[in-house]
């Protein structure tokens, strides 16, 4: 930088000190053949005391080991929990189907079927059912994943919400 100023060398102490702090963090990689993309997705409903907006977050694997991972608070203001956690399901079907076509392009063999975890039993049911539920009408947005489960791409599972 041309000429720093005291707030710029403030930020660049702040940044040593979190990345001295932090040094025993780490990803951890390990080799697989199994190239599978699996993704766990999970809402929590009306979080935001402001706006009522829920937050969601996922994290997809590749063969066990984590590649993508976001947490985001959602556009609207979902109805129910099962709405909330419909939209993280969408979230990282999205996600998912993008990295399908990005390692097809880069001749990467993934297996054909990507598997979505969520513990909301009532979001499972929802993207595995080709009727639109009543409650879920006003929900149009998303509905582009539950074609690709119908499809046989992606597979829609429930997984417990606590141990």
């Amino acid at each position: 930088m041309h000429k720093p100023l005291d707030v710029h060398f403030k930020a660049v102490k702040r940044i040593l000190q979190y990345l001295q702090g932090t040094l025993s963090y780490a990803l951890q990689f390990t080799r697989t053949f199994k190239l599978l993309l699996e993704g766990y997705s999970d809402a929590s409903w009306g979080s935001d005391v402001d706006d009522r907006r829920s937050t969601s977050g996922f994290c997809v694997f590749l063969g066990g080991n984590p590649v993508s991972w976001s947490s985001k608070k959602q556009q609207v203001v979902s109805h129910s929990t099962a709405e909330a956690e419909y939209r993280s399901v969408a979230h990282i079907a999205t996600e998912i189907i993008w990295m399908q076509s990005l390692f097809t392009e880069l001749c990467v063999p993934v297996l054909p079927k990507a598997l979505v975890w969520c513990d909301s039993s009532a979001a499972v049911a929802v993207a595995g059912n080709p009727v639109m539920h009543s409650k879920f009408k006003h929900v149009e947005l998303d509905v582009f994943f539950r074609e690709k489960v119908a499809a046989g791409v992606l597979q829609v599972g429930h997984v417990p919400g606590s141990y």
